[in-house]
């Protein structure tokens, strides 16, 4: 098994829209098993308790980006399930466990996608990529069904 800090986590909803979790600490770790599975464990304030309780009562699967060690690594997406949520005096624990949806070469497809989307294309599509390379926005993902 291979741990690593994690840096920021968002949730990724169906919508498109993301909710990000303000971190206190967190870990993530590569299980190395033959499933290449990871878990992603987020210490964060109580104001989520409810969102991922409603989240873990429905058994939903749900899309995170994470950075993981430091802010300049690109974002990694992961297929998960709350495996356990605790609430604390004052924080929470939320353990996830999935799957790594795109790995991090995969990020330039992804804001490629994105501005293409956007109409760009030519020198206005290559300095757009490659100011967005360097400040690394949030990007969003569709779910695989």
């Amino acid at each position: 098994m291979k741990t690593f800090k994690l840096f920021s986590l968002e949730v990724v909803e169906e919508d498109g829209q993301s909710v990000e979790v303000p971190l206190e600490d967190g870990l993530i770790i590569n299980k190395e098993d033959e499933r290449s599975t990871w878990l992603i464990e987020a210490y964060t304030d109580l104001t989520l308790y409810d969102y991922f309780k409603k989240i873990e009562e429905e058994n939903r699967e749900i899309i995170v980006e994470t950075v993981i060690t430091k802010r300049e690594n690109d974002p990694a997406f992961f297929q998960t399930k709350i495996v356990t949520l605790n609430k604390f005096e004052h924080q929470m624990s939320v353990l996830l466990e999935g799957h790594l949806r795109r790995n991090k070469s995969d990020y330039s497809e992804l804001l490629l996608e994105n501005l293409l989307q956007k109409g760009l294309q030519g020198e206005p599509l290559l300095t757009e990529f490659k100011e967005k390379m360097k400040s690394k926005p949030k990007l969003k993902v569709k779910k695989n069904r």
